[in-house]
């Protein structure tokens, strides 16, 4: 081989191996290419499936608690310019909707291992985390209301329902109530307005002991559609009540013992100013009181007298107006009938307590 034949040689190959090293780079790349799709695409397959598991493991209640917080979001957004920081509220309740999706499957995961190994501390521990965290739902909605009550209209209406009560009675009624003050019948008042904070916690618990999932949901269910009604409405049409409009009205405060005192001190430093309109008091009370008539008809006889005298107090207190009293009646009951319809959907008891 002559001296131009081995050069010509030698360039070949060169040539080969610059060519066979510029294609394996490139299927290096496009293999990391597509390893990285990949990646991408099982990172967003599996989020597709979480979120699917998560819905699932949703009942009655997480349709409504869902779709309340998806609809005062949206409210939010159209009448921004009513609030100082929107976007603060949109994000709080997006982080509760997280937190809703994340209990649900977390705790549907520990059902499926206590069903598989036997329960356990972890799993008892999610299953009641589950079960009550709808009480400290309610709560969060109902002080969030202190800051959407002019979120529509500006104004408060406190004038249409002292004129309504006036109408209907021919008097004030808070202010009438006054003659029959004395610090006795204030503290049995006092005392009759607080039961309301166990209605819920009474009939949850007997359901929740005796292990019957589809009523405990129901009755949770009941109370979730009476409250997300009373919510709607007190947004639009917001009512301080009477606490505030009439100040100065009567002549004196209303003194009493131990069961004064606690009001006074949960009215203190719980107090929503507005929301009165409908009254979530008498709703959730009445939501509760149809749950034990469907579910532990006993548990209705006993409860009956204690909302009643519940109803009255509201306006003893100077808490609300004889047309909230009405309003919460109706927003309840509506409550247990929309949450009785619901409830015999497919789904409506989260799948783990089936």
């Amino acid at each position: 081989m002559n001296g131009s034949a081995r050069v010509g040689h030698r360039k070949n190959a060169e040539a080969v191996a610059l060519e066979w090293q510029t294609g394996a780079n490139a299927l290096r790349v496009a293999e990391g290419a597509a390893q990285g799709e990949l990646a991408g695409e099982g990172l967003a397959v599996w989020l597709q499936r979480e979120v699917f598991a998560s819905w699932v493991a949703c009942g009655a209640f997480e349709w409504v608690a869902l779709g309340y917080l998806g609809m005062s979001s949206a409210l939010i957004v159209l009448f921004a310019d009513n609030l100082a920081h929107p976007m603060h509220l949109v994000g709080a309740q997006f982080v509760v909707a997280a937190l809703i999706f994340v209990l649900c499957r977390v705790e549907a995961r520990a059902a499926e291992h206590a069903r598989r190994n036997g329960e356990t501390l972890s799993t008892r521990r999610w299953h009641f985390w589950r079960h009550w965290y709808p009480h400290l739902f309610f709560l969060f909605c109902f002080e969030e209301l202190g800051k959407l009550v002019h979120l529509v209209n500006p104004g408060w209406e406190d004038a249409k329902l002292i004129a309504f009560d006036h109408w209907l009675t021919g008097v004030h009624p808070a202010v009438w109530l006054e003659q029959f003050a004395t610090p006795a019948r204030n503290d049995f008042i006092q005392f009759a307005y607080l039961t309301y904070f166990v209605y819920l916690l009474v009939l949850g618990g007997i359901l929740y002991y005796r292990r019957d999932w589809s009523g405990y949901w129901a009755v949770m269910t009941y109370s979730a559609v009476g409250y997300a009604i009373g919510y709607v409405i007190a947004i639009s049409f917001p009512i301080e009540s009477p606490w505030f409009a009439m100040a100065g009205a009567w002549h004196d405060e209303l003194r009493g013992g131990a069961a004064t005192a606690a009001i006074n001190f949960i009215e203190h430093f719980g107090r929503v100013r507005g929301a009165a309109f409908p009254s979530e008091h008498v709703a959730g009370s009445f939501a509760a009181l149809w749950g034990a008539w469907r579910h532990k008809r006993w548990l209705f006889w006993v409860m009956l007298p204690l909302v009643l005298c519940m109803c009255v107090s509201t306006v003893w207190g100077r808490y609300h107006y004889v047309a909230d009293i009405f309003g919460g009646m109706i927003t309840g009951t509506l409550g247990y009938a929309i949450g009785a319809w619901l409830m015999k959907k497919r789904g409506a008891v989260a799948a783990p307590a089936e």
